[in-house]
């Protein structure tokens, strides 16, 4: 225990807590509430190849949903040959769903360093006497973001978490354009307003932490659905090979 003990405070902690500062000092103007903004970003900036992979994982996730459909429809009077095609289809599929668990698992330990920053007082001079010598010294640090204390619970920005999720999964299962499950219903309800339960028991910088994450989440996906798109175009404009083919034989004669 003492190991761990020692990795987390010297390893995680304290590095965390002096980057917490130095944002604070530095880019966020002396507003805390900026600078988790921006802690968050650094974060889901450095974990950008695992977003990539489980973005990409999803999106194959989706096709891979509709190819197994029809190679149920297919093969539903054969299920040796059935069971066969749909392993040949899912070994052929590469979806890495360690991706998606680091990117999640970093953020959870983040929002643990967060959670014990603000526990004893970010204030305190418990704190700030681990900050490094070429760091300065705060007098003091003003949690106040926009209209509230990030120190303290808030339930409108727990509540703006939960929208936003709960909006997020209603667009992921509207472009998907399948029916759904009852239980698939109840997740995408009871799963938010777990979020907010949780959340609303918390110091409003863990929401203000979390919304960012889901914000940035949005932007990665919204680029990944542009960027289909864009291909889905070019794929229409390109003449079929066949016709290619068809009229250099025809030159040739």
């Amino acid at each position: 225990m003492e190991i761990i003990s020692f990795i987390w405070g010297h390893y995680l902690y304290i590095p965390l807590f002096n980057l917490l500062i130095v944002l604070y000092l530095s880019w966020a103007g002396f507003n805390l509430g900026v600078a988790i903004i921006l802690l968050t970003i650094i974060t889901r900036i450095v974990l950008l190849p695992f977003t990539i992979l489980t973005e990409r994982g999803r999106m194959i996730s989706q096709r891979l949903r509709r190819e197994l459909a029809e190679v149920r429809k297919d093969y539903a009077g054969d299920p040796v040959l059935q069971k066969q095609k749909i392993r040949e289809l899912l070994k052929r599929k590469k979806i890495r769903p360690w991706a998606k668990a680091v990117v999640l698992g970093i953020q959870g330990l983040v929002l643990l360093l967060l959670y014990q920053v603000f526990l004893g007082g970010i204030n305190s001079q418990k704190n700030l006497q681990l900050l490094y010598p070429n760091i300065p010294r705060p007098d003091f640090i003003n949690t106040q973001f926009l209209w509230f204390d990030i120190s303290q619970q808030n339930l409108l920005l727990a509540a703006l978490v939960a929208g936003f999720l709960f909006s997020l999964m209603l667009i992921e299962q509207w472009n998907e354009r399948r029916q759904l499950s009852q239980g698939e219903v109840l997740f995408m309800i009871f799963f938010p307003a777990s979020i907010f339960l949780v959340l609303a028991f918390l110091p409003a910088s863990k929401s203000l932490f979390v919304l960012t994450s889901l914000v940035f989440s949005a932007i990665v996906a919204l680029i990944a659905a542009l960027i289909k798109l864009a291909r889905k175009k070019a794929d229409a404009n390109q003449p079929p090979a066949s016709a290619n083919q068809g009229g250099q034989s025809n030159s040739k004669k």
